[in-house]
């Protein structure tokens, strides 16, 4: 029994190569405009706003990265090397745009590669025609990493996350890269359709109490139960509409499920104040480890090299901080505002 002991505590690498490993199989992603706060797997980010506030673009570009290699015959690409996820439940994702979107971002790190070796503006037509098999190659590669589902109401959104487990380990198995990234858009797509199906006579108020409850905590429970198994971070966007600041006492039973599953609830006080009013259920409420507000700008850019682009703002609600990101976003990515 002794010698078992002892063996187990003999050390197998030093800390330096333990936290190397964990860096490389774990790493931080840092996304801009969510560079300001390390997100990593494990952690659920709900990105709020109202319609046409870059939400779904931000996901598209996040999962770009993700299915990117970080290095790939030389040219630098800043992926992750990893698959992405994407669950729709909003129903109106483009994968001819997505395609569009990757195939750009290919072009530019290739481009900005063959530029730092001496090709002249010139020349770029001849050098486009020598990588399109090169560029066909590395979007075949990186659209077998993009796996995409859609679902049209919360019975098929649950059904999927019970079944998803199998896929993800065919996937890994097949591929042998596993899923990094858990995204969908938009979280709050069936909310209002389950409540306004729970208006039953009062004989079914039980009804009521699936839809509006149950079915969150289903969710969130079968993502937890994802977790355990293919350590993923989960971005999920989420529809609101601004008006006046609402506090968080107004949110039903939040501060309670938050004080037991969230670690950031410390930083949630009763005097915080939301531009919007939460309509999620608090299991989902108390599941999100980070909470983002975007929004969009009646301002246009005029000049320089994001000229007639449109400008967002993005604030941290969860953990809060005290500052506002301008961004803007192109073809190519999601530009920081200085």
């Amino acid at each position: 029994m002794g010698s078992h002991a002892k063996a187990w505590l003999v050390e197998d690498e030093s800390a330096r190569e333990m936290l190397d490993r964990v860096l490389t199989e774990r790493p931080f992603l840092l996304l801009p405009p969510l560079h300001r706060v390390p997100l990593r797997v494990g952690n659920v980010v709900e990105l709020a706003g109202p319609s046409s506030s870059s939400k779904t673009h931000i996901l598209i570009q996040a999962a770009i990265t993700c299915i990117l290699p970080k290095l790939w015959k030389g040219v630098s690409y800043g992926g992750l090397g990893h698959s992405a996820m994407f669950i729709d439940l909003d129903c109106r994702f483009d994968v001819l745009r997505f395609s569009e979107l990757l195939n750009q971002r290919i072009m530019e790190a290739a481009n900005g590669s063959s530029s730092k070796v001496g090709c002249h503006q010139k020349d770029s037509e001849a050098q486009f025609a020598r990588m399109k098999p090169y560029n066909e190659e590395l979007f075949a590669l990186c659209m077998k990493r993009f796996l995409y589902i859609r679902c049209y109401d919360s019975s098929e959104f649950l059904a999927t996350l019970k079944t998803l487990h199998y896929r993800l380990q065919k996937e890994r198995e097949v591929h042998g890269v596993n899923v990094h990234l858990l995204l969908i858009d938009s979280i709050g797509a069936f909310h209002w359709v389950d409540r306004g199906s729970s208006s039953f006579p009062l004989e079914y108020d039980n009804r009521k109490s699936w839809h509006l409850q149950n079915v969150s905590e289903a969710v969130v429970q079968e993502i937890r139960r994802l977790l355990l198994v293919h350590p993923m971070l989960v971005m999920a966007t989420k529809a609101v509409v601004l008006g006046n600041k609402y506090s968080t006492n107004e949110l039903t039973n939040y501060r309670k499920w938050s004080a037991v599953d969230n670690p950031y609830s410390r930083n949630i006080t009763s005097d915080q104040q939301l531009p919007y009013r939460e309509y999620m259920p608090a299991a989902w409420q108390s599941f999100v480890t980070h909470r983002i507000l975007v929004r969009a700008t009646d301002d246009d850019l005029v000049n320089g090299e994001h000229q007639n682009n449109s400008i967002y703002l993005l604030e941290w609600l969860l953990p809060p901080l005290n500052s506002l990101d301008k961004f803007t976003v192109r073809d190519t990515g999601v530009f920081i505002l200085s």
